[in-house]
């Protein structure tokens, strides 16, 4: 990215953090914004990034700004139960919006069909550019099963020594699920945040009732 690129970047992420400053109830709140910006340019500048920034179905940048919310965090002395909570606090309703799209869907009985060819196209572009390693991915008419064992989302987390805290990414998959409840049950058996794998399955309910 270029300077200009960065900034606005930047721009954009900061009033989440400053979210999660207000809702917390800091100090010096201007003060802690200047440190995020200036980590969060630095991070943009680093070679880490352009290492990481080669997968076009992955926001990297987004990946990044999370990454800095919770160094910067972590640096007030948050603890890692604290921090994951905050930063989901602060995206609630970019996540709302997206939430409410999937429980009109959920209304109607081919929600598991939509969430079939969601998980089928977002598996084909994964794999393309092998943000994502599948051990298994199984395309069932009634049932979406997949076994992931190495995730780039994990491994940015990680490159900053900040693995458990990709669980605020692990996460968004059961905030998405939770607006579909009426025909598509998920389950989550573990994810690469502090497992040894991401092994999901997604059924169609209505096979089972």
């Amino acid at each position: 990215m270029n300077a200009k690129e960065i900034d606005k970047k930047i721009k954009s992420y900061s009033k989440y953090y400053r979210k999660i400053l207000v809702n917390e109830g800091l100090e010096d709140i201007d003060r802690r914004m200047s440190s995020y910006k200036t980590r969060l340019k630095e991070m943009y500048r680093s070679d880490g990034f352009k290492t990481h920034n080669i997968y076009p179905s992955t926001n990297v940048s987004f990946v990044y700004a999370v990454i800095a919310m919770c160094l910067e965090l972590k640096n007030a002395g948050y603890t890692d139960d604290r921090i994951i909570p905050a930063v989901e606090k602060s995206m609630e309703k970019r996540w709302n919006a997206f939430v409410k799209i999937l429980q009109f869907i959920d209304l109607f009985p081919f929600s598991f069909s939509v969430v079939r060819k969601w998980n089928q196209s977002d598996h084909a572009d994964r794999v393309k550019d092998r943000s994502i390693t599948y051990d298994y991915f199984n395309l069932g008419r009634e049932k979406v099963e997949y076994y992931i064992s190495k995730c780039m989302y994990v491994e940015m987390f990680s490159f900053y020594g900040i693995r458990p805290l990709c669980k605020i990414f692990c996460n968004t998959d059961r905030i998405a699920y939770s607006g579909l409840t009426r025909h598509v049950e998920f389950i989550r058996h573990s994810d690469l945040s502090d497992g040894d794998a991401c092994y999901d399955e997604i059924i169609r309910k209505s096979t089972y009732s």
